[in-house]
């Protein structure tokens, strides 16, 4: 349970960092902008989750609609997921996808799906590794991203350079969220409060010392692995909602 001086310090309004809609806490991700560039590249944008621990997913109703599934149907496990790649692309996907569970690498790949009612899907699957507060991968959440009706008319190189100019947005709102979970785990451990008070925290520093809560995360993150000090305004804040035995840099 958080302590008295966390809840103190719950902001009263969460940032638009974005989350998930629905599907466990720590499976936030950026949500695809409808004002910007994924707009005019995608049709639906599914999200996942692969609990690494258990091996077990879950998918957002997006995802489900992606694959031509009905709402409601069981969630496929890694060996049934591959199966709606084509056979070409599945030794790729499975080799992304292991490399970012053992060795917490985000990836980005294009490649296709045979949806459950034969119609073959171009998609970007990207996965960010979520790491617990000693940094190792516990889980891997992210977006798959339908290509097929949303590519910008133009050249192919036109489309590729449109492409590689979207996963290169996705993947930084995805770092973002990773050095904010980094911070959150932090932060955790410091008030041994839940996961969403720690989030509140994070907020609620930003919003009092006028800084981004991606900005606030990484002073955090960099102080806790002995790269920097703590600003004077972020450090008092924190010491407020520390116990006074938890030392702050």
């Amino acid at each position: 349970m958080a302590s008295p001086a966390v809840t103190r310090h719950r902001a009263a309004e969460r940032p638009r960092t974005g989350t998930a809609a629905a599907g466990p806490a720590r499976a936030s991700l950026p949500p695809v902008s409808s004002s910007g560039t994924a707009a005019t590249l995608c049709r639906v944008a599914g999200r996942y989750l692969l609990d690494r621990r258990s091996g077990t997913w879950w998918w957002s109703p997006e995802m489900f609609e992606l694959h031509g599934l009905p709402p409601g149907s069981p969630t496929p496990d890694t060996e049934s997921y591959l199966r709606y790649q084509l056979a070409e692309d599945r030794d790729r996907v499975l080799s992304a996808i292991s490399e970012a569970c053992a060795s917490g690498v985000a990836f980005a790949i294009e490649t296709r799906i045979v949806r459950a009612d034969g119609r073959e899907r171009a998609v970007v699957l990207m996965g960010e590794p979520q790491l617990d507060a000693a940094g190792s991968v516990v889980s891997l959440g992210g977006v798959c991203i339908d290509l097929t009706d949303g590519r910008p008319p133009g050249s192919d190189i036109e489309r590729a350079e449109a492409l590689q100019a979207e996963v290169g947005q996705l993947r930084a709102a995805m770092a973002s969220r990773a050095q904010i979970e980094q911070a959150k785990g932090i932060l955790m451990l410091l008030t041994s409060c839940s996961d969403q008070v720690a989030f509140d925290l994070l907020a609620h520093i930003s919003s009092h010392t006028h800084r981004k809560v991606r900005d606030v995360a990484i002073v955090i993150t960099e102080s806790a692995a002995g790269h920097g000090r703590l600003p004077d305004d972020v450090r008092t804040i924190i010491r407020d909602a520390c116990p006074p035995a938890q030392p702050l840099r």
